[in-house]
């Protein structure tokens, strides 16, 4: 993909899309960012990414440059420039240009990127087979610290236990919070399913309050599966019948080993496999139209 990119109010081709080495965005992390989904010609969940996009900003007094509607507009004619139908969109809030110092009002204008590009996040054998997860030493931000409802650019706390992934050869890992209860994962959220309950960690675990989370929940009170938002230790993972991933990128995502555990069975459990077929349906059936 030849892909074009939005940088406040002009399209730049990939490479010559660039930002200022002044911007806070760049020098601090300081802003916030959404990753979004278009599949077959329809952006999935615009309006809910773009209001969590307005609340993050909100949430550090990051005044966007652009109104909610037209944030939208222009995610939808970044999608159209690019002629995609499927693709991953990566819409950027960053405070703008300032000084080197740390005091963020000195940044006249926030800057505004939306990237369009092609994602792929595990091969098609993951979903069908399950993928192994550790449990990452480190420990997720605490809420008190940076809270992780803001979907900031500082992603280092993530990238930090990915890395202890990578060093053992697996895709993800889990994070505790600081009181030892599950939370998520370095980019997604957690679900386990014990007895035929759905359970996933609480906002006060530290999480994201995932899109995708939130439209599983949804998924699964609407065909009478029992769902549980509440706090639980790692020995719950390794006990776990079934568990899997949810993100925007990800979807759904089973987990069949855990720190060497098997996990039920090994395979991808029945209620895993019930939720994603679900949530790829809703993800070709709805959605704000690009053409």
């Amino acid at each position: 993909m030849r892909s074009k990119v939005f940088i406040n109010g002009e399209f730049y081709d990939r490479e010559d899309a660039k930002i200022s080495v002044f911007d806070k965005g760049f020098l601090y992390g300081d802003g916030v960012f959404e990753g979004i989904r278009a599949y077959d010609g329809k952006i999935f969940k615009l309006d809910e990414h773009v209001d969590r996009l307005f609340e993050g900003a909100r949430a550090i007094m990051l005044e966007p440059p652009y109104a909610k509607e037209e944030i939208k507009r222009i995610i939808i004619e970044t999608c159209r420039i690019n002629d995609v139908k499927d693709a991953y969109i990566r819409p950027v809030l960053s405070r703008g240009i300032g000084d080197l110092g740390l005091n963020p009002f000195l940044a006249k204008r926030a800057s505004f990127v939306v990237i369009v590009d092609n994602l792929v996040m595990y091969p098609q054998e993951i979903y069908e087979k399950g993928m192994p997860v550790i449990v990452a030493s480190t420990v997720r931000s605490s809420l008190n610290a940076l809270p992780p409802v803001i979907k900031s650019l500082n992603y280092l706390n993530s990238i930090l236990a990915k890395i202890e992934a990578v060093n053992v050869g697996v895709p993800e890992a889990v994070m505790l919070n600081e009181s030892g209860f599950v939370s998520e994962c370095t980019g997604d959220n957690i679900f386990i399913v014990r007895k035929g309950v759905l359970i996933t960690p609480p906002r006060e675990a530290g999480i994201l309050e995932g899109i995708t989370r939130k439209t599983v929940i949804e998924i699964a009170k609407k065909h009478g599966i029992p769902v549980e938002e509440r706090l639980f230790p790692k020995i719950d993972l390794y006990i776990a019948d079934e568990i899997f991933l949810t993100g925007t990128g990800a979807e759904v995502v089973p987990v069949t080993n855990v720190d060497k555990r098997i996990i039920g069975n090994g395979e991808p459990g029945k209620i895993t496999k019930f939720i994603l077929e679900e949530y790829r349906k809703l993800t070709r059936t709805e959605g704000n139209p690009i053409y």
